[in-house]
């Protein structure tokens, strides 16, 4: 299955927050990724489509050279196939066309599935957040993944 990314456009909410809803428990409103979208010139989001259906999507700040990873997520009848890795190496890349070097994200501890997705990508432990959720207290690690100028090559 190819999956074909772009650039998140404000058609696209309506589908990216059934993924958001049903992957976070805290999910964003609409108005978060209309802000975004509309008044964030920080921000850069991607959606992934399939056969014209959004099945992924994720966002970043760039900020002074470094990509700062809001949220990636993946429609969870698509999940195990490989999609948020594409995504992430994509918004990396893309970052990286755009000048950043170094990446950052924070995880929830118990997101064991991300972790070894970002371990994979190259990003390590940076620290901690203590209680970063507010929905469960739980802690937040920090990853950092440098060097995202070798993936822009890649493309």
């Amino acid at each position: 299955m190819a999956i074909v990314y772009s650039l998140m456009t404000v058609e696209d909410i309506d589908a990216v927050l059934h993924i958001e809803q049903v992957s976070f428990t805290t999910p964003w409103s609409r108005g978060a990724f209309l802000r975004e979208l509309t008044s964030n010139p920080l921000a850069l989001y991607f959606v992934g489509r399939l056969d014209e259906r959004i099945v992924s999507y994720g966002g970043c700040w760039l900020i002074h050279g470094e990509a700062h990873i809001t949220n990636v997520a993946v429609d969870p009848d698509f999940r195990g196939m490989g999609f948020g890795e594409g995504l992430c190496l994509w918004l990396m890349r893309e970052a990286s066309l755009r000048g950043m070097t170094r990446a950052t994200l924070e995880v929830r501890v118990s997101n064991m599935a991300a972790r070894k997705l970002y371990q994979k990508l190259g990003f390590l432990l940076a620290g901690v957040r203590p209680k970063y959720y507010t929905d469960t207290q739980e802690d937040a690690l920090i990853l950092w993944k440098d060097k995202l100028d070798s993936l822009a090559e890649d493309r």
